[in-house]
């Protein structure tokens, strides 16, 4: 089943859970089938997802909601019309082919300083800053640099903006954002992403600056380093001027010390 832009999945995955449900009632159908043949539609349709969390959004999507509106909480319609404004304004349509809202662990950063030297003042963008958390990580990492975030959302430009009085927080689109003056910029994307961040890194970073990705590899570089995280996800650290990977290489990553 063909991969759909996230959150798109979800929400058809709701929609056409419920409108099942409207169907199979109107039909006059009993109440336990009305239920069952959503939810397994919703687990059908789980297919349309990239990741076990996603997943587990759309299949459990329309049971949850069908046990807040008649499990006790007594949600009105309006309420639910609320929910859907504030997860857009949060996770706004152009920032749907980017990654969903997952915080950088706080020690992940920690061993950066063993590859990277950066000297006082040194700019470093967190590139799609989120709640603030990798800004907070970076800081841990590099507490002399000088910091800048950039997020698609305003909800989460104005909370990161509160947690990091450190650092600049501007409302925009990282891939339209300049990256020319930085000495470091850091993402925690998605693999879709990854060929897109490399191109515009190239285009704009000078050389000696550096690209740092949590978790997700740029594949057709050769990283510098792969340091593993306190939970386990590597860390891919790319300088310009990138080298291509060559055939068959063997990634070694660095575990954390004790």
């Amino acid at each position: 089943m063909k991969k759909l832009t996230w959150p798109l999945p979800a929400l058809l995955a709701w929609i056409s859970s419920w409108a099942l449900y409207a169907l199979l009632l109107q039909w006059q159908a009993s109440e336990w089938v009305a239920l069952l043949l959503p939810a397994f539609w919703s687990g059908f349709l789980t297919r349309m997802a990239d990741t076990s969390m996603r997943r587990a959004l759309i299949g459990l999507g329309f049971p949850l909601s069908y046990m807040a509106l008649h499990g006790g909480l007594n949600m009105p319609s309006i309420g639910w019309l609320i929910l859907l404004v504030i997860v857009v304004l949060v996770y706004p349509r152009r920032a749907w082919q980017d990654a969903p809202l997952f915080p950088t662990p706080k020690n992940a950063l920690r061993l950066l300083p063993d590859h990277i030297t950066l000297l006082a003042g040194a700019r470093i963008l967190d590139a799609g800053s989120g709640m603030g958390d990798g800004l907070i990580a970076l800081r841990s990492a590099f507490p002399r640099a000088d910091f800048t975030g950039i997020e698609m959302s305003w909800p989460l430009r104005f909370l990161s903006a509160l947690r990091c009085t450190f650092a600049r927080i501007r409302q925009g689109d990282i891939w339209l954002a300049d990256w020319r003056d930085y000495d470091l910029v850091y993402m925690f994307q998605r693999p879709e992403t990854m060929p897109r961040a490399v191109e515009k890194a190239e285009s704009q970073l000078r050389a000696g600056a550096w690209l740092v990705s949590l978790e997700f590899e740029a594949r057709e570089l050769q990283a510098q380093a792969v340091i593993e995280s306190p939970d386990g996800r590597p860390v891919w650290v790319y300088q310009m001027p990138f080298q291509r990977k060559p055939a068959g290489a063997i990634i070694r990553v660095e575990s954390p010390r004790a």
